[in-house]
């Protein structure tokens, strides 16, 4: 019979990231194991505590790419950044904040009135990931907030 392997997508694009999120995972392993980079998807950063050592690791990455024919995006290459904005956070070696902008567009939302409102305004919070802080159930027959 033999050992077969797919060269295509077999149940369709939906399990793609999962796919390519495995495979970075594994050229990366090492990497990843020894805390010198963190990967999500196609989004890379990697990190050190002097700048020797950011270009020893930078360097160590890109030598894996380049025998798979990995590709990287030089704009959307950011190089030697102190802090960085990643996945609606801003990232630095001190600290992990929500961005402002998304931030802002919560803060700028008016203060529910109603049950309907609450709702809407939940569905909001929660699409941005910044409703943590709502969970307490709202009792059904109340009129206002």
């Amino acid at each position: 019979m033999g050992i077969y392997e797919y060269t295509r997508m077999p149940f369709g694009i939906k399990n793609a990231p999962a796919h390519f999120q495995t495979m970075i995972n594994t050229i990366f392993q090492e990497e990843i194991s020894e805390g010198l980079m963190v990967v999500y998807i196609d989004d890379i950063i990697i990190y050190s505590e002097t700048w020797e050592d950011h270009l020893q690791y930078i360097d160590r990455v890109l030598s894996k790419c380049t025998p798979i024919n990995l590709k990287i995006s030089l704009k959307n290459f950011n190089f030697g950044q102190q802090e960085l904005l990643a996945l609606g956070h801003k990232v630095s070696g001190l600290s992990l904040e929500i961005d402002q902008n998304r931030l802002a567009a919560v803060l700028q939302k008016p203060v529910p009135k109603n049950i309907k409102e609450m709702q809407y305004f939940l569905g909001f919070a929660i699409q941005n990931k910044v409703a943590e802080v709502l969970k307490k159930p709202v009792p059904r027959n109340t009129k206002e907030i």
